[in-house]
């Protein structure tokens, strides 16, 4: 994938090039070697991707090295888990941080039970707020 390819939202290509972010931004915001974390983000309402695994994205830090798997299991959890709807996060991975309407956008469906948010995302570090708009820019 070049730096300028769009991918279309929810397909297994868009979960990985979501997670190679991920890593990227992980690396570059020089996670400590003693790093233990994990994030599962799942849509609640999500198609099967392959394998039993569900859209989603499983995302973790072991030993200060990051790693991730396209899809995520119905049931499954990690130390942050984020359940969103598919509309809910095509709406806000279509949406630059720096719009007023991201914010609005992410509260309403926080209120509405679209988005559910288990465990502190600060647990991951600073370089998570860097990973948004690159995905932004690359999803269609």
């Amino acid at each position: 994938m070049t730096a300028c390819e769009k991918l279309r939202h929810g397909t297994t290509a868009w979960f990985e090039m979501v997670g190679n972010l991920m890593c990227e931004a992980a690396l570059r915001g020089g996670v400590a070697p003693d790093t233990n974390v994990s994030l599962v983000e799942r849509y609640m309402d999500g198609v099967t991707l392959s394998e039993g695994l569900v859209q989603g994205l499983r995302f973790e830090i072991v030993d200060g090295v990051p790693s991730f798997r396209a899809g995520a299991r119905a049931d499954e959890r990690g130390d942050i888990t984020i359940e969103i709807t598919t509309a809910a996060a095509k709406s806000l991975n279509l949406l630059f941080s720096a719009d007023p309407a991201y914010a609005a956008t992410t509260d309403r469906f926080m209120q509405s039970g679209a988005m559910r948010v288990h465990g502190d995302i600060s647990m991951l570090g600073e370089w998570l707020k860097y990973v948004h708009d690159p995905i932004v820019a690359r999803t269609i």
